[in-house]
């Protein structure tokens, strides 16, 4: 699907769950499974789409109707094999690869479709999301969170300036990405073209506590393809940036422990 999904391997996966999951994933990953559990009124058929290294899934398992079935699905098999691992077994929850643009599930069988933090790495998200709309139930529930731009969540405005002022010219542009679809016009036209015209949507901001600067730098730097690009330039080792985030991270938000502010905007549509 994405060349960029695809750069998710080696010891990515790990640095991004171990990193980055405290502070980035696991408040907004609770956050949708309550939003998937209000609207299950009994066990249901539940498809997550781009579950990466499983926070979503493990809050979703958690929150859902006894019985429920999840199916979690990611396009990278290296993702998918940390969250099965980290994960365990859990009660209805199987994993498998899909290609979010061309799904292997039939028309109309899920009950709720659920993406966290996925479709702004869609290569046509029009696409994408018609076939999330394809695979539910009449009266079905899509729920998707994107995050609020880089400006509304500090940290990852701090952490990425202090990455780039290593780079004169060609920084790296990763991070542009998934902080990159944050105008919710454009998102709600996207569902509404998809076939979902009932949209509610909701803005979450959650102070979450970061207990060690060094260990949110070190999932900027390397839980997540922007390692790859330092890599490729090879003109500063990754360890002299993780010290530079970090000594940004303690300037701008004091010395940890320290509250960072982040912001997520969540889409929650019903199919007709």
């Amino acid at each position: 699907m994405s060349s960029i999904t695809a750069s998710f391997t080696g010891s990515i996966p790990e640095n991004y769950d171990r990193y980055l999951g405290p502070v980035l994933f696991e408040f907004s990953a609770a956050d949708l499974a309550a939003r998937v559990a209000a609207r299950l009124v009994g066990p249901g058929e539940v498809l997550e789409i781009a579950c990466g290294t499983g926070i979503s899934t493990r809050h979703l398992a958690g929150a859902v109707p006894a019985g429920t079935q999840i199916h979690a699905t990611d396009l990278n098999e290296a993702m998918l094999a940390h969250a099965s691992k980290v994960n365990g077994s859990l009660a209805g929850v199987s994993y498998s690869q899909a290609d979010a643009l061309d799904l292997p599930f039939q028309d109309e069988v899920f009950d709720v479709v659920t993406c966290q933090f996925g479709i702004m790495f869609f290569p046509d998200k029009a696409k994408g999301l018609a076939e999330m709309t394809r695979v539910l139930k009449p009266g079905g529930t899509l729920l998707v969170n994107v995050w609020d731009s880089m400006a509304a969540n500090p940290a990852t405005e701090v952490g990425c300036g202090a990455i780039n002022g290593f780079f004169e010219t060609d920084p790296p542009r990763f991070m542009e990405t998934p902080f990159g679809l944050s105008d919710v016009d454009v998102v709600r036209a996207l569902i509404e073209g998809a076939g979902c015209p009932e949209i509610e949507v909701a803005r979450v901001v959650e102070d979450v506590e970061v207990a060690d600067h060094e260990g949110l730098a070190r999932g900027f730097v390397s839980g997540n393809p922007t390692i790859l690009e330092i890599e490729q330039r090879a003109t500063v080792d990754a360890e002299t940036i993780v010290a530079a985030v970090t000594a940004a991270f303690t300037e701008a938000f004091g010395p940890a422990p320290a509250r960072i502010p982040f912001r997520e905007i969540v889409f929650q549509a019903r199919k007709p």
